[in-house]
């Protein structure tokens, strides 16, 4: 039995067979289904129902012969069994072949009653990242790909490999194909198809925009690279059955580059590429490694077909009828912050596959973090929701570029980037060029017929800049521009939804302390390793652990609560804090602002920077979580805002699949996320990271300037403005004369400044400025003609 909790969400019981035992969940994650690995990270590869039960397979770093992750077998009570023929690895490849009645999941073969066989890795060595229906002999064979280019024909029955290409950890020749980091196989129209979407040697592990990644196709012969950029997903309507009509039926491939992500779609033999906004950053990084397999999954039923994309931290919806001649109804549904590996529909709800806890962390260190170390043990878990969850998390603000300082030929039409699904659309174009352009925009309503927009056609002199604002009820799928002359120019869209959140946390936080008051419970969190699998809190009341049961029992262990206190201290001054807003210098040397929340925030010392989902940080700065990308996605210059609070959270940490908050206002009742000791003097708070959409709409207040003593023509610090939805501005200024200040915005993140407004200001005067909701950009930034004693202070409600 099921019961649905606050916000929808599966929070209840769940009674095995037998004996009645209830399974508790919290937003929807159970925590006694966590699986464990000794490895660096522990991924969820896939999720597939089968055979009457759900199966499951964890993935390692970097395993090609095999590791201590494990195959899983769910029943529909939720009861877990670890399949003793479980050899490991780093698989993510799953499709169910039909002739046979098998599911091909991992290393291992299915069949139609549960009974498993397996090829070792002494016979196919490689991190298997996909599955694909044979060229020649679909009934009697399948395909295999890993991640460093082996490839395989394996007999469905013997399950004989038999080698086409020798994987990359093995070759002792050059490499196959571009790339380093393979992640799809599919096959149709006569050809198998590859993506990659990483990149070797040391740029990429820490520049974000360098060439990486490919789409390739084989003919059953020869190798042909279709497009070099960064790919993950291939697949088609038929998923992970195959195409049910190969020979006629299109191949979708999504990725991306560092100005937006890319769809490719292959029909008749012909590949066509469209691009779509992203909503976060934390998926980029050349090497791939921050990108775990996203997927294009049909959620539905027989009758009704109901495809779901992820990508870029966005739920999409996908049209199952998508092909080149038919590109309409791609629509955003909303935004996320869970690393999702694979998702399905099992007994009548949505379950995602996550990428939780990675002990490693690899790349992702930076100095907010202080010294604190990763999880003892890496860990994942399943999330369980109801159908109507991609619709309602975070709102699907996002942009993306079609140029970015590049060189164009005029009259060539660039790309068409996605153009439908949101209220509030925008585009900055800069000319770069040395002759004066003219930028003129299409759009198409999906059936490839270009129409020219005739009040969006705009001429800019060279190095000119301007936003354009297309109006909300303007039709068009896709939109695309071209150019009078050849130039050099930058296009980024910005798209935005009203954000309908109120600023009052949902009631699942009640019981967190207020910032303004003092917590009667908080604590310093650690997941523990060596097999313990429990979560390690030191409070003040002594060392407490929180169990598979999710009991927190209190403990004597003075070791364990010594390394705690010592290795997860919080760091001294991680962010600096002045009048006017945030201030943040990254490890680049980079300056940041953002802005304040309650003054009650200023010297208090409380968790600022974690990872709590891999390689990607939650920041938690003066009442605003964001999702803060790794150094080599970015980092600050990326963040997303997520929600804004009042609440003394002294830390938070990833356990089990969950997030838990420490910092709890006495003993509350009635909140099923609220787990308190036995003796009363412990609690924390037990949610997912997705709930944090929940706590409250992103607000703040603060500048670049507050009486600060400005230089003629210098710019201020760069100062967030993106992805909050009520802005207002203040601008003055101590001079005896009128002083002209520059208004500038960097919608890319990158440094692309261009001029928004240009305003004189009287002495003893007050610029005020309320934004429109079409004007959007991640950055802003503010100059004057004069040296002054300035103020630029903006207010997010």
């Amino acid at each position: 039995m099921m019961r649905k909790g606050i916000n929808g969400l599966l929070i209840g019981l769940c009674f095995a067979a037998g004996p009645l035992k209830a399974q508790r969940a919290f937003s929807g994650v159970y925590p006694h289904l966590a699986m464990y690995n000794k490895e660096g990270e522990c991924g969820t590869g896939a999720v597939v129902p089968w055979a009457g039960n759900l199966w499951v397979i964890t993935y390692g770093p970097h395993l090609p012969k095999g590791s201590s992750d494990k195959l899983y077998e769910i029943s529909p009570a939720l009861k877990q069994t670890v399949r003793d023929e479980s050899i490991g690895g780093t698989p993510a490849n799953r499709m169910i072949h039909k002739e046979s009645n098998q599911l091909f999941i991992g290393p291992y073969a299915i069949d139609g009653k549960g009974g498993v066989r397996v090829i070792p890795y002494t016979a196919m060595a490689g991190r298997h990242t996909g599955n694909a229906r044979h060229l020649q002999d679909p009934a009697g064979k399948i395909y295999y790909g890993t991640m460093e280019e082996g490839f395989y024909e394996v007999d469905v029955k013997t399950l004989q490999p038999v080698m086409i290409s020798e994987d990359g950890n093995t070759r002792k020749n050059s490499d196959l194909l571009p790339g380093a980091h393979g992640k799809g196989l599919y096959s149709g129209q006569g050809v198998m198809i590859y993506s990659n979407n990483g990149e070797q040697g040391p740029k990429a592990l820490t520049d974000f925009d360098i060439e990486s990644g490919s789409l390739s196709e084989w003919d059953g012969k020869n190798w042909k690279v279709v497009r070099r950029n960064q790919f993950v997903e291939v697949t088609g309507p038929g998923g992970i059955n195959g195409n049910p009509h190969p020979a006629t039926d299109p191949i979708w491939a999504t990725g991306w580059d560092y100005k937006s992500v890319l769809l490719g779609v292959r029909d008749a033999g012909k590949w066509h590429f469209y691009r779509l906004p992203k909503a976060s950053h934390s998926y980029d990084g050349a090497h791939g490694w921050n990108t775990e397999w996203p997927r294009i999954r049909d959620i539905g039923t027989a009758q009704k077909p109901d495809y779901l994309m992820t990508m870029h931290g966005m739920f999409w919806r996908f049209p199952g009828s998508f092909s080149a001649v038919n590109t309409a109804g791609i629509r955003p549904r909303s935004a996320y912050l869970k690393v999702i590996g694979d998702y399905t529909r099992w007994n009548e709800q949505l379950v995602f596959g996550c990428d939780d806890s990675a002990q490693k962390e690899f790349l992702n260190k930076r100095k907010a973090k202080g010294s604190i170390e990763g999880p003892g043990e890496s860990n994942s878990n399943l999330w369980f929701t109801s159908f109507n969850l991609p619709d309602q998390l975070g709102p699907v603000t996002a942009e993306g570029a079609i140029w970015v300082e590049e060189d164009i030929k005029a009259n060539e039409p660039s790309d068409p980037f996605l153009f439908a699904g949101w209220k509030h659309r925008s585009a900055w174009v800069q000319n770069n060029g040395k002759v004066p352009v003219t930028f003129t925009f299409e759009t198409d309503n999906g059936n490839g017929h270009w129409v020219k927009i005739n009040l969006q056609t705009i001429t800019l002199a060279p190095g000119a800049a301007t936003p354009v604002f297309f109006p909300a009820n303007m039709p068009g799928e896709w939109i695309r521009v071209k150019t009078n002359n050849a130039t050099n120019a930058t296009l980024q869209f910005c798209y935005a939804a009203d954000d309908a959140r109120s600023t009052k946390p949902a009631a699942i936080f009640n019981g967190l302390s207020k910032i303004t008051g003092t917590a009667a419970s908080e604590g310093l969190l650690y997941a523990l390793g060596d097999d313990r699998r429990t979560l390690g809190l030191s409070t003040a009341h002594g060392y407490y652990e929180l169990d598979e049961k999710m009991a927190l029992v209190k403990k004597e262990d003075a070791v364990m609560d010594q390394f705690i206190k010592s290795k997860f201290a919080i760091p001294e001054q991680p962010v600096m804090i002045d009048e006017a807003s945030v201030l943040v210098v990254d490890d680049k040397g980079r300056r940041w602002r953002l802005p304040l929340g309650n003054d009650a925030f200023t010297g208090t010392s409380l968790r600022v920077c974690r990872e709590v989902a891999t390689e990607r940080d939650l920041f938690n700065c003066h009442g605003t979580f964001y999702e803060l990308p790794a150094e080599n996605a970015d980092g600050y210059a990326k963040i997303r805002p997520v929600s804004s609070h009042s609440f003394r959270i002294k830390d938070y940490a990833s356990y089990r699949g969950l997030l838990i908050l420490t910092g709890i206002d006495g003993q509350v009742k009635g909140n099923d996320h609220l787990i308190y000791s036995g003796d009363g003097k412990a609690a924390v708070w037990a949610g997912v990271i997705d709930d944090l959409w929940k706590m409250g709409k992103p607000i703040g207040h603060g500048g670049p300037w507050k009486n600060t003593d400005v230089k003629s023509g210098v710019p201020s610090d760069p100062y967030l403005i993106g992805f909050y939805d009520d802005r207002s501005l203040k601008l003055s200024h101590a001079a005896k004369q009128p002083v002209t200040f520059t208004i500038e915005a960097d919608p890319v993140g990158t440094g692309k400044w261009m001029k928004y407004k240009e305003i004189t200001v009287a002495p003893g005067e007050t610029f005020t400025h309320h934004f429109p909701a079409g004007i959007q950009a991640r950055w802003i930034r503010f100059s004057s003609n004069s040296d002054c004693k300035a103020t630029a202070l903006l207010e997010y409600k």
